[in-house]
Protein backbone atom coordinates (compact mmCIF):
# COMPACT_ATOMS: atom_id res chain seq x y z
CA UNK A 1 0.00 0.00 0.00
CA UNK A 2 1.38 3.43 -0.58
CA UNK A 3 1.31 6.79 0.98
CA UNK A 4 -1.54 8.16 1.72
CA UNK A 5 -2.41 11.91 2.20
CA UNK A 6 -4.79 12.56 5.01
CA UNK A 7 -5.80 16.08 3.59
CA UNK A 8 -5.85 19.05 5.88
CA UNK A 9 -3.30 22.13 6.44
CA UNK A 10 0.23 22.83 5.74
CA UNK A 11 1.05 21.20 9.51
CA UNK A 12 -0.11 18.04 8.17
CA UNK A 13 3.44 17.04 6.32
CA UNK A 14 4.23 14.35 9.19
CA UNK A 15 4.62 10.93 7.41
CA UNK A 16 1.24 9.29 6.72
CA UNK A 17 0.61 5.98 8.13
CA UNK A 18 1.64 3.89 5.61
CA UNK A 19 5.83 5.44 6.17
CA UNK A 20 5.45 8.10 3.04
CA UNK A 21 5.55 11.91 3.06
CA UNK A 22 2.97 13.95 1.89
CA UNK A 23 4.08 17.22 1.30
CA UNK A 24 0.58 19.81 1.22
CA UNK A 25 0.00 22.21 -1.66
CA UNK A 26 -1.12 25.96 -1.54
CA UNK A 27 -4.79 25.21 -0.61
CA UNK A 28 -3.74 21.99 1.03
CA UNK A 29 -3.52 19.64 -1.72
CA UNK A 30 -0.92 17.37 -2.78
CA UNK A 31 -0.72 13.58 -4.35
CA UNK A 32 2.12 11.53 -3.00
CA UNK A 33 3.81 8.95 -5.45
CA UNK A 34 5.09 5.46 -4.90
CA UNK A 35 7.70 6.36 -2.21
CA UNK A 36 5.66 8.94 -0.75
CA UNK A 37 6.77 11.63 -2.41
CA UNK A 38 4.92 14.30 -3.40
CA UNK A 39 4.14 15.92 -6.87
CA UNK A 40 2.98 19.62 -6.84
CA UNK A 41 -0.23 19.95 -8.63
CA UNK A 42 1.36 22.30 -11.71
CA UNK A 43 3.67 19.53 -12.86
CA UNK A 44 1.14 17.24 -12.94
CA UNK A 45 -0.88 19.41 -15.00
CA UNK A 46 1.99 19.69 -17.57
CA UNK A 47 2.16 15.99 -17.69
CA UNK A 48 0.58 14.66 -20.76
CA UNK A 49 0.61 10.65 -21.09
CA UNK A 50 0.73 10.98 -24.84
CA UNK A 51 0.21 13.40 -27.56
CA UNK A 52 -3.46 13.78 -28.94
CA UNK A 53 -4.43 12.99 -32.92
CA UNK A 54 -6.82 14.62 -35.26
CA UNK A 55 -9.47 12.51 -35.57
CA UNK A 56 -11.47 14.61 -38.22
CA UNK A 57 -11.45 18.44 -39.54
CA UNK A 58 -14.26 20.26 -41.18
CA UNK A 59 -15.06 23.91 -41.78
CA UNK A 60 -18.56 26.12 -42.02
CA UNK A 61 -18.23 28.13 -45.06
CA UNK A 62 -20.97 30.27 -43.50
CA UNK A 63 -23.29 31.14 -40.43
CA UNK A 64 -25.88 28.42 -40.81
CA UNK A 65 -24.07 26.41 -43.51
CA UNK A 66 -23.26 22.78 -43.46
CA UNK A 67 -20.10 21.89 -41.99
CA UNK A 68 -17.49 20.74 -44.71
CA UNK A 69 -15.78 18.09 -43.98
CA UNK A 70 -11.53 18.14 -45.43
CA UNK A 71 -8.85 16.29 -44.97
CA UNK A 72 -6.13 19.14 -45.35
CA UNK A 73 -6.89 22.35 -43.60
CA UNK A 74 -4.57 25.77 -43.75
CA UNK A 75 -4.14 27.54 -40.36
CA UNK A 76 -3.91 31.49 -40.74
CA UNK A 77 -4.50 33.73 -38.23
CA UNK A 78 -8.48 33.45 -38.41
CA UNK A 79 -8.23 29.83 -38.17
CA UNK A 80 -9.14 27.03 -40.74
CA UNK A 81 -8.95 28.36 -44.73
CA UNK A 82 -12.38 27.82 -45.70
CA UNK A 83 -14.11 28.87 -42.42
CA UNK A 84 -16.60 31.63 -41.83
CA UNK A 85 -14.09 33.85 -39.62
CA UNK A 86 -12.43 36.38 -40.86
CA UNK A 87 -10.77 38.13 -38.28
CA UNK A 88 -8.32 36.78 -35.27
CA UNK A 89 -9.43 35.78 -32.12
CA UNK A 90 -9.92 33.75 -28.67
CA UNK A 91 -12.75 31.34 -31.51
CA UNK A 92 -10.16 31.00 -34.44
CA UNK A 93 -10.15 27.60 -34.41
CA UNK A 94 -12.93 25.26 -32.33
CA UNK A 95 -11.85 21.60 -31.11
CA UNK A 96 -13.71 18.74 -29.35
CA UNK A 97 -12.59 15.60 -27.87
CA UNK A 98 -13.45 12.58 -29.71
CA UNK A 99 -14.02 11.04 -26.84
CA UNK A 100 -16.98 12.96 -26.22
CA UNK A 101 -19.15 12.42 -29.08
CA UNK A 102 -20.40 9.05 -27.86
CA UNK A 103 -21.38 10.63 -24.59
CA UNK A 104 -22.86 13.40 -26.26
CA UNK A 105 -25.35 11.17 -28.18
CA UNK A 106 -26.40 9.44 -24.93
CA UNK A 107 -26.94 12.41 -23.52
CA UNK A 108 -29.06 13.38 -26.38
CA UNK A 109 -30.68 10.16 -26.52
CA UNK A 110 -29.36 9.37 -30.22
CA UNK A 111 -27.11 7.02 -31.60
CA UNK A 112 -24.40 8.91 -32.86
CA UNK A 113 -23.40 12.21 -32.29
CA UNK A 114 -21.55 13.29 -35.51
CA UNK A 115 -18.91 16.12 -35.91
CA UNK A 116 -20.70 17.71 -38.33
CA UNK A 117 -23.43 18.40 -36.36
CA UNK A 118 -21.41 19.63 -33.82
CA UNK A 119 -20.00 21.98 -35.70
CA UNK A 120 -16.36 22.33 -34.09
CA UNK A 121 -13.34 22.71 -36.34
CA UNK A 122 -11.29 19.84 -35.83
CA UNK A 123 -12.05 16.80 -33.49
CA UNK A 124 -8.77 15.19 -31.13
CA UNK A 125 -8.53 11.51 -29.66
CA UNK A 126 -6.50 10.96 -26.89
CA UNK A 127 -5.64 13.82 -24.78
CA UNK A 128 -7.83 16.01 -22.53
CA UNK A 129 -8.66 19.30 -24.23
CA UNK A 130 -9.99 21.18 -21.03
CA UNK A 131 -6.23 20.72 -19.78
CA UNK A 132 -5.14 22.28 -22.99
CA UNK A 133 -7.03 25.91 -21.58
CA UNK A 134 -4.19 28.64 -21.35
CA UNK A 135 -1.83 26.71 -22.51
CA UNK A 136 0.21 26.83 -25.96
CA UNK A 137 -0.18 23.79 -28.08
CA UNK A 138 1.30 22.45 -31.51
CA UNK A 139 -1.57 21.14 -33.89
CA UNK A 140 -0.02 19.98 -37.31
CA UNK A 141 2.57 22.70 -38.15
CA UNK A 142 0.80 25.38 -36.33
CA UNK A 143 0.64 26.40 -32.79
CA UNK A 144 -2.86 27.40 -31.12
CA UNK A 145 -3.50 28.57 -27.43
CA UNK A 146 -6.40 27.10 -25.80
CA UNK A 147 -8.68 30.21 -24.93
CA UNK A 148 -11.38 28.55 -22.65
CA UNK A 149 -14.65 26.26 -23.41
CA UNK A 150 -16.57 26.19 -26.40
CA UNK A 151 -20.09 25.94 -24.66
CA UNK A 152 -23.31 25.03 -27.20
CA UNK A 153 -25.17 27.25 -29.35
CA UNK A 154 -28.77 26.92 -30.19
CA UNK A 155 -27.79 24.61 -33.40
CA UNK A 156 -27.67 22.05 -30.94
CA UNK A 157 -31.48 21.82 -30.30
CA UNK A 158 -32.04 22.13 -34.33
CA UNK A 159 -28.97 19.42 -34.76
CA UNK A 160 -29.71 16.69 -32.13
CA UNK A 161 -33.21 17.48 -30.80
CA UNK A 162 -34.37 17.73 -28.22
CA UNK A 163 -31.91 18.05 -24.91
CA UNK A 164 -29.21 18.71 -27.70
CA UNK A 165 -28.05 21.42 -26.13
CA UNK A 166 -27.87 20.51 -22.42
CA UNK A 167 -26.42 17.27 -23.79
CA UNK A 168 -23.74 19.13 -25.57
CA UNK A 169 -22.90 21.17 -21.71
CA UNK A 170 -19.71 20.42 -20.60
CA UNK A 171 -18.99 18.64 -23.57
CA UNK A 172 -18.17 21.14 -26.07
CA UNK A 173 -14.87 21.26 -26.30
CA UNK A 174 -12.67 24.54 -26.34
CA UNK A 175 -12.11 27.50 -28.66
CA UNK A 176 -8.36 28.95 -29.69
CA UNK A 177 -6.37 31.62 -31.10
CA UNK A 178 -3.40 31.39 -33.71
CA UNK A 179 -0.41 31.85 -32.37
CA UNK A 180 1.47 30.77 -35.27
CA UNK A 181 -0.09 29.54 -38.85
CA UNK A 182 0.14 26.24 -40.18
CA UNK A 183 -1.20 23.08 -42.25
CA UNK A 184 -3.15 20.63 -40.70
CA UNK A 185 -3.68 17.14 -41.38
CA UNK A 186 -6.24 14.11 -40.86
CA UNK A 187 -3.79 12.01 -38.00
CA UNK A 188 -1.54 14.84 -36.96
CA UNK A 189 -0.46 15.22 -33.44
CA UNK A 190 -1.72 17.65 -31.29
CA UNK A 191 1.41 18.52 -28.34
CA UNK A 192 1.16 20.10 -25.69
CA UNK A 193 4.04 23.12 -25.42
CA UNK A 194 3.66 24.82 -22.29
Amino acid sequence: MGAQYRGGDAAQDEPTPAGGQATPLAGGEATPLAGGEATPLAAMAARWARPGRVAWLGVRPARRAPVVAVAVAEIGPAGLAGDRREAPGRRAVTLIQAEHLPVIAALAGRGAAPPEALRRNVVVAGVNLLGLRARRFRLGTAVLEGAGLCAPCSRMEEALGPGGYAAVRGHGGICASVVSPGVLRLGDALVPLD
